[in-house]
């Protein structure tokens, strides 16, 4: 079993992937929009270009995602995406990346578990923690 993270968007989906996707050094492998889909007839015309599903592979991971025409996306309450890195050069350069425009909720720096640890929240509202775990 793998648990992945599926992020809900208010129309904005298409440009968080491609910003998550240089952030992360991922690869995006689907990004499919409501238009090309079979139920493309019962969404609103204005909704035809937006994202019905979004797929990023960073690593053997997941991060998954769409635009939701019926309203259903929420401000996210009570979660994280947790990124772990080795380095924490890595960390550094990824905590910067997501914090552009966004809102650093704790900087990144060394605690008495990390070697590098953060909070912050991104400008498309997702909320990030970057760690980078002590060498052992």
């Amino acid at each position: 079993m793998k648990i992945n993270s599926y992020l809900m968007f208010n129309g904005n989906c298409e440009a968080a992937f491609k910003f998550y996707e240089q952030c992360l050094g991922g690869k995006i492998t689907m990004m499919m929009t409501h238009g090309e889909a079979p139920s493309a007839e019962h969404i609103s015309p204005e909704w035809h270009d937006k994202i019905m599903h979004a797929c990023l592979e960073v690593g053997d991971r997941l991060l998954m995602g769409s635009d939701s025409p019926s309203g259903d996306s929420e401000t996210p309450q009570g979660f994280y995406v947790q990124i772990s890195v080795a380095e924490p050069a890595e960390a550094e350069r990824i905590f910067s990346a997501l914090a552009k425009n966004g809102k650093v909720k704790m900087p990144l720096e060394q605690t008495f578990w990390s070697a590098r640890f953060g909070m912050l929240t991104d400008q498309f509202g997702t909320p990030w923690m970057v760690n980078c775990e002590q060498a052992t």
